[in-house]
């Protein structure tokens, strides 16, 4: 009998640990700067200023190949308003021919990300837990030779 209960314990913690690893391993977290506008996908409620608001960007990666995970919030607040799961094939990274003068080596980052048929760019300026929203026509300019993106 007590052989028994430490490998029932062993079983039941490999068997967390797979279920742990099938879910995805979070990679990366991201806010959205204050100054940035909001993804068009997230809709500030009636009155409530985008300074009371906040959306956080988490990079999964599981097993399937990775996932951002979006989670829009009142400021201060626990509870989410909206959560969005997006594939990260879903979500091509776009190339600029010339990156811009004045930023870290390697940035600019842009991908496009397109929830229900609607496409926003996320920027990442440099090695930060920050992300930016671009409305840069020169980026939107990339974005529409690449198919299937608007």
């Amino acid at each position: 009998m007590k052989e028994f209960m430490p490998r029932r314990f062993c079983l039941n913690l490999v068997l967390l640990i797979a279920a742990i690893s099938l879910s995805g391993c979070l990679e990366s977290s991201f806010e959205l700067a204050s100054e940035s506008r909001l993804p068009k996908w997230f809709e500030a409620p009636d009155g409530v200023p985008r300074g009371d608001l906040r959306v956080t960007m988490d990079y999964y990666s599981t097993f399937s190949g990775g996932e951002y995970v979006f989670k829009f919030y009142r400021k201060n607040q626990f509870f989410k308003i909206k959560e969005i799961n997006i594939n990260i094939d879903m979500a091509p990274r776009v190339e600029l021919k010339e990156l811009p003068p004045g930023f870290p080596k390697g940035y600019p980052k842009y991908y496009a990300v397109t929830v229900n048929g609607v496409t926003d760019i996320i920027e990442h300026r440099k090695m930060e837990p920050v992300f930016y929203v671009t409305d840069d026509p020169m980026i939107w300019k990339e974005v529409s030779r690449k198919p299937g993106l608007k």
